[in-house]
Formats: structure tokens, sequence, C-alpha cells
């Protein structure tokens, strides 16, 4: 039996996931029907903007947000910006704020480099070349795609083997301000709270919402809607999950344990 048959229990209406590796899909259950992604949204603002930045649209560490605060800052989330609006709560570096107004402050500063909207600048760099052609950006560039687990599991493909920016890549996805602390969502706060060029890292933390047998090496994005992907780079594998209901305890207690035993079937 697939591990991917667990999902069957979970307190869903519709569930989609599929096991990913650098050829392609190994495993995959339930609809493509086009689902919010939420902050999962977050993976495709950031390889915009690091299309821009290998296209010398922009410098990683020129000025943008907050005073002394800069691209790398916003993509970190250490730019010192509050959540949902524009307070300015510490000093750039200082902690890891996670920021979905930051991510809005990056995609405006982008757009004066290259004009457009931020959907149409995705499309571009990001959607089109990977063939995501269900997926959109419906409003916020930290939070708005919505698409299906299909396209979900393209951008795991991609990230297991890069091609938009593979020079950039290795840097995205290593430590942005080492030790630095901080909250991550639903799972309280970790000491560090480490990320990358806005690919979350799943390092050492504890708790997490990938699983036990994740590689220290695994990065991706969860998101309020009930979605998530993890990549890890040890395992050769990638995991996409859509569904319709909201994060929660039961998303807590289902996705490490899924993502264990995709990890006990798939990997290797």
């Amino acid at each position: 039996m697939s591990a991917l048959n667990l999902v069957n229990s979970w307190p869903v209406q519709t569930a989609a996931v599929a096991v990913v590796d650098a050829k392609g899909v190994r495993d995959r259950h339930g609809p493509d029907d086009a689902l919010p992604w939420a902050s999962v949204t977050k993976l495709l603002t950031a390889l915009t903007v690091l299309v821009a930045v290998d296209k010398g649209d922009l410098l990683l560490d020129e000025p943008a947000g907050p005073d002394g605060a800069t691209v790398r800052h916003l993509l970190a989330h250490t730019s010192g910006v509050a959540f949902d609006e524009g307070s300015i709560l510490a000093a750039p570096g200082r902690k890891r704020i996670y920021s979905n107004r930051g991510f809005e402050l990056l995609a405006e500063f982008v757009l004066t480099r290259t004009g457009g909207t931020f959907a149409e600048l995705m499309t571009e760099s990001v959607l089109r070349p990977l063939g995501m052609g269900g997926t959109r950006l419906d409003g916020s560039p930290a939070a708005g795609a919505v698409g299906p687990v299909c396209d979900l599991a393209l951008l795991g493909q991609e990230l297991l083997d890069p091609s938009l920016v593979p020079d950039l890549m290795p840097e995205a996805v290593t430590v942005q301000y080492p030790g630095v602390t901080g909250v991550l969502p639903g799972f309280g706060r970790q000491d560090p709270n480490d990320w990358g060029l806005g690919f979350e890292l799943r390092d050492h933390k504890s708790p997490h919402w990938t699983g036990a047998n994740n590689s220290p090496r695994t990065f991706g994005h969860f998101g309020k809607t009930g979605t998530f992907l993890w990549v890890d780079p040890a395992a050769g594998l990638a995991l996409a999950c859509l569904t319709d209901r909201d994060f929660g305890e039961w998303a807590a207690e289902a996705w490490p344990a899924l993502s264990d035993a995709v990890l006990a079937e798939h990997a290797g």
C-alpha cells in the first residue's frame, strides 16, 4: 500500500499529494483541483526575485524595504518588518520576524526595476518556464498563488534539479544570518530559526512540520490553507501537498507522519 494512502484518514474533504524526484512524479494521490497555496506562494516569489537577481535587474545586498534593510533581509525574514503591516519591530538582521508584508515590499521593489505586475513577472520568470500552466498569482506575492498539485510537484522537481537559477540555489538554501532566533508560525519559538533566501530550512528545528527522518538539509514552506512542499536533497525527494482545510493541530500531527512514511517507502 502506498504511503500516500495515509491521507485518506485526514479530516479533510480534498487532499492531493505527490512524491517527486529529479525525474518527475513517483507517486500521487488525489485530484488536480486548483487550490490556494497560501504561504507556499513565497517559494514562487523567491524564485521570481532570484531570476531578477540572476539577470542583473537587482542585487541581493542593495537597499530595499525599511532603513538599513536589503533584498537579502526581506527574503530571509530579517528586515524587521511586522507580519502583516509596515511596523518595524527590530533592526535588520537581529530577529527572524516572519513577514508577509516584507515579501510584498520585496515585490514592489523588484517592479521598480522590471515594470509590469508581479503576477506577470512570476509567470514569465517561473510559471511558464516550468510548465506550471494551471497556477496563477491571484493576490499578494506573499500568499496569493492558486494551482493544482501537479504544478506544485513541478516546482518540487525544479528545486531538486535547479534550472532557473542553478548558480544561486546553493546560497538560497543556505542559512542567512546564522544564529537568529524567531517564531516559526504554528510551531513556536525556534533557536535558531534558520531560513534561506525565501526557503525555510529544516536544520534541527523541533517541533517541525516535516518528518523526524527528514534530513537537516530539507527546505521548503507550508501554508495556512493546509499546504506544503518540502524538498530533501539527501533523500533525493520532494513531497507536495494541497488540502482544503486550514493548518491546525491535525496537520501538525499528520504531516510529519506522512513525511516519514514517504521517506521510508521511497528514499534510496
